[in-house]
């Protein structure tokens, strides 16, 4: 026995040292030298952090584009998705309550027309971003309630709208929010 648990207790330690001292220890050492200093990407507005670039937040007031919706309400301390099966009876309730909202805020819009990200939740809570025509479908609704050119909402979000040749182009809804206030 005696040579068995010797060697399991000096693993143990070296594991605990290594694992639990020195590897956390490199992380944040890692993270310091990146962009934020590991406390994520800022956004500031007139010297006053507004937002993080990396998490989504609420935008309620119809003025305002608005992300994905968030089962956590954009709690980044709880990140996580329902867990609910799209065959989940109170699933698809909420769902088609995130339809009937988005379309009574939006009159004119069709249900067949709304992205599914609108009305769909990620995985975890907190996406920042929506697509190019999630953005545009809620244009119409920002126009006439700032009295805008529809046009000119459009090219914002066009001038806000992140290319990649990897994934699917996306618009991060606090810039464009922010950049929505910036307009005259």
């Amino acid at each position: 026995m005696k040579k068995y648990l010797l060697p399991s207790i000096k693993l143990t330690l070296i594991l605990i040292l290594v694992l639990g001292v020195a590897y956390p220890l490199l992380i944040a050492g890692v993270a310091h030298f990146a962009i934020g200093q590991g406390k994520g990407r800022t956004i500031s507005v007139n010297g006053k952090v507004v937002g993080y670039e990396n998490v989504g937040q609420k935008f309620t007031d119809d003025k305002y584009f608005q992300g994905r919706p968030s089962a956590v309400d954009y709690n980044a301390a709880g990140s996580g998705g329902s867990n609910k099966a799209a065959s989940n009876p109170d699933y698809l309730k909420t769902v088609q309550e995130r339809i009937d909202t988005f379309m009574a805020h939006n009159p004119g819009t069709l249900a067949a027309d709304i992205p599914a990200e609108l009305v769909t939740a990620s995985g975890s809570g907190l996406d920042p971003d929506i697509s190019p025509s999630a953005a545009d479908i809620q244009v119409i609704r920002i126009a006439a309630i700032r009295h805008l050119d529809v046009a000119a909402i459009r090219k914002l979000v066009a001038d806000h709208t992140d290319k990649s040749w990897l994934g699917p182009d996306k618009v991060n809804v606090l810039k464009l929010n922010i950049a929505l206030d910036a307009l005259k």
